[in-house]
């Protein structure tokens, strides 16, 4: 009984252990989004051709994190027809989001269903609707038990959300807010992230067997982000090679960084 005990004692100091280290790793990914805002407060404007770039570079980030950290280990832990069904829920999931939730995306130009609420509102469920399920992922990385790999995906989520904090605070600055104020709710923007980083890692430490559904959920939902609206905006400029070469960039740097560190 007394070995019982303690292996019982043990097992629940390291879930402790796990969903403290998603949950930091979450929030220090969520923050990167105002690092890489802090451009706004010494420059108004950034070239198309650059921006473009680095939004493709950011895209793929999260395709190569979307194959290597979430639906191949959805794939070893729960078999490919789990990924595949996880994939459609995810996707499904971000797809009714964006129809029905209230949202305005500044960068795109695109609005979600009519609402009385102000744009800086409709700005963060924006956000929201696209920042969730990147703090997902990171969250249920860090639940396969795997501490390197949970701080691979949250490598990546930080990388992507550089280019991306800068791609919301230019905006903002246009539309006519401070630079401070820019900078701000950009920053803000990356908290929605922790939640669900702290969601993820929760949920799949104590329900273990959710954790293959988990990640291919969490893939399904980036792939979604990825498409409908990363790639979507690098290309609208004129700039859509650039982009498309800045994507291969990303993708081979994140394959490397998971490479070398898992």
């Amino acid at each position: 009984m007394i070995i019982l005990f303690d292996i019982k004692a043990v097992h629940e100091i390291m879930s402790l252990e796990t969903v403290w280290f998603g949950s930091v790793a979450s929030a220090l990914a969520g923050l990167a989004t105002g690092a890489g805002a802090l451009p706004v407060l010494f420059v108004r404007k950034v070239s198309d051709k650059l921006m473009d770039v680095m939004l493709g570079f950011s895209a793929g980030v999260m395709l190569a994190a979307t194959f290597f950290s979430l639906l191949i280990p959805a794939i070893d832990f729960g078999g490919i027809w789990v990924a595949v069904l996880g994939i459609v829920v995810g996707a499904v999931a971000l797809h009714l989001a964006d129809r029905f939730v209230p949202h305005f995306h500044p960068t795109i130009g695109r609005e979600g269903p009519s609402s009385r609420l102000s744009r800086v509102w409709l700005f963060a469920l924006a956000i929201t609707i696209h920042n969730f399920p990147e703090g997902l992922a990171v969250g249920v990385s860090f639940g396969t038990g795997d501490i390197a790999a949970g701080l691979v995906v949250a490598m990546a989520i930080g990388l992507q959300n550089m280019p991306e904090g800068l791609a919301v605070a230019l905006p903002l600055l246009r539309e006519g807010y401070s630079r401070q104020k820019s900078l701000g709710y950009s920053t803000l923007t990356g908290l929605v992230e922790p939640i669900g980083g702290l969601l993820g890692v929760a949920l799949v430490s104590v329900f273990h067997p959710v954790l293959p559904w988990a990640l291919a959920f969490a893939a399904g939902a980036m792939l979604f982000v990825v498409s409908d609206e990363i790639i979507l905006e690098s290309h609208r400029k004129g700039f859509e090679r650039q982009a498309t070469f800045g994507l291969v960039v990303g993708f081979i740097v994140m394959m490397l960084l998971d490479f070398l560190f898992t």
